[in-house]
């Protein structure tokens, strides 16, 4: 059964930071491309940020230099550490596993910036 299990969200005051874990089981991590997505209320899903089996990395525009990707292919988990948060960046953060022939999602976890 594959699972990603998602943590690390919250509440954090505008210019804090979270980070963000993805632990995943059932599936091969190491050669699954990972991203995070997010969706705010009344929007479409969209990608945050994504981790190549390799190791290559992209981001969305608006979080270049203030969110960074990792993954640990021994503990199996991908990360999003998020610095200077911004209230537009509120929504329901969730992990995907990628590997072009199957996708799995996680559950989601909320991030909430707000003073």
């Amino acid at each position: 059964q594959v699972q990603l299990v998602e943590s690390g969200g919250g509440l954090v005051q505008p210019g804090g930071s979270l980070r963000l874990s993805c632990a995943a089981s059932g599936i091969m991590f190491s050669i699954y491309d990972m991203g995070w997505y997010r969706q705010a209320p009344g929007k479409q899903r969209e990608v945050v940020a994504s981790i190549t089996r390799g190791g290559s990395t992209n981001y969305v525009d608006s979080v270049k230099g203030r969110f960074t990707i990792s993954r640990d292919n021994a503990k199996r988990t991908v990360y999003l550490q998020m610095n200077s948060l911004k209230p537009e960046d509120t929504a329901v953060y969730y992990c995907n596993a990628d590997n072009t022939r199957r996708q799995y999602w996680g559950q989601g976890t909320q991030v909430t910036v707000s003073s």
